[in-house]
């Protein structure tokens, strides 16, 4: 395939945003957390690693990692290993890190693990499973628009030139019959490629009209005035999509697959406790962005956000694909070639063990 058949063009590929923070030891004794306070590495290590390094995101999308670290399901997996933890503020920054093995593991978006997987022609990583689906909404200034008509001739902010919201927007434009350029984002609309967490304080200050934005910045924007004009589950069917997938270095997971398997079991017992217990994981979640960013989401923001995104094992890859041919037509994404870009066996395996049915990669499965 030539270098440059499935790449994102030139602003997403440099579009990585520095972590936010890069936590080290996650601090297992000598900085105890009321939920996982007894939850230290016991035990053999797995795959005969000192350390598993996570990577997750400090939004509420990444629910099942923001859980699993607090109350430390990661650790109890890996026994003698132990769990350490990174927090990224945008999936390029994510992927790099994957790509130089600063983190085995990965909690991303469809978007940059598309991009991940297209720009190094298959070789780098594979999607392993799914982790969340929702939370993605078109929120407005109802003074400025009472409608989804009135969109037309607005400045509506999305979070990253060819992130997930991004494409998902530049595609809704498009299915009303406006045009917007792809890399400028003039056109019928303005798109304005907004960091998430400058969008509340544009919105307040009435230097954009709406965004379509992932939780928890939809509902700030709510506690700032807005309304929720769409809910963009209600454009895919049986109101599922992928937001967040959980990815691996193709070496890694050849390398370490009872890590991987571990981080896997984790992951699907997180979910089910969140489903299970979901006041007091939403807590949790909360508990653990404050720990990463110093700021817990107060309740106004939190209640809403959280009711709005579901955790789910699978990777929902059909959903993936069609957001792939998304950011095709929008220009941002040449002829991509998804083969290969899950491999699913490790979850199924999972799955099994605990009783439940395996999921589906879409036909894009390797081997």
């Amino acid at each position: 395939m030539p270098a440059n058949r499935s790449l994102f063009r030139r602003g997403l590929a440099v579009a990585a945003v520095l972590p936010l923070l890069a936590l080290g030891a996650c601090g297992y004794g000598s900085q105890a957390k009321d939920d996982a306070s007894d939850v230290v590495p016991v035990g053999e290590k797995t795959d005969g690693l000192d350390t598993v390094r996570i990577g997750y995101f400090g939004n509420l999308t990444h629910a099942t990692p923001l859980v699993a670290h607090r109350k430390g399901f990661f650790q109890q997996e890996l026994g003698g290993t132990e769990a350490s933890y990174h927090v990224f503020g945008a999936g390029p920054s994510a992927i790099e890190a994957l790509n130089s093995g600063s983190v085995d593991v990965a909690w991303i978006g469809p978007s940059p693990a598309i991009n991940g997987f297209t720009r190094s022609e298959g070789k780098n990583l594979r999607i392993i499973g799914g982790s969340a689906s929702g939370g993605v909404k078109l929120v407005v200034d109802p003074k400025r628009i009472g409608s989804l008509a009135d969109v037309k001739g607005k400045r509506i902010a999305t979070p990253q030139l060819g992130n997930t919201q991004d494409v998902a927007f530049l595609h809704w434009i498009s299915e009303q019959g406006w045009t917007a350029d792809a890399q400028s984002g003039k056109g019928d609309v303005s798109v304005v490629r907004s960091d998430n967490r400058v969008t509340p304080g544009a919105f307040a200050s009435g230097s954009i009209d709406g965004a379509w934005v992932p939780e928890p910045t939809a509902s700030k924007l709510v506690a700032e005035g807005g309304e929720v004009l769409l809910d963009e589950s209600s454009l895919w069917p049986d109101q599922k999509f992928v937001i967040t997938n959980i990815v691996v270095s193709q070496t890694f997971l050849a390398e370490h697959p009872e890590a991987v398997e571990a981080v896997l079991r984790a992951s699907v017992k997180t979910n089910a406790w969140i489903d299970a217990h979901p006041a007091d994981a939403k807590q949790a979640a909360n508990a653990q962005l404050e720990e990463d960013s110093g700021k817990a989401l107060p309740a106004e923001i939190l209640d809403p956000a959280w009711e709005s995104i579901q955790v789910t094992d699978d990777p929902l890859a059909a959903t993936l694909e069609t957001q792939a041919a998304h950011a095709v037509d929008a220009g941002l994404l040449e002829s991509p070639l998804l083969d290969g870009i899950y491999d699913l066996r490790p979850l199924n395996a999972v799955l099994k063990q605990a009783g439940k049915p395996a999921v589906d990669d879409a036909g894009l499965g390797a081997g």
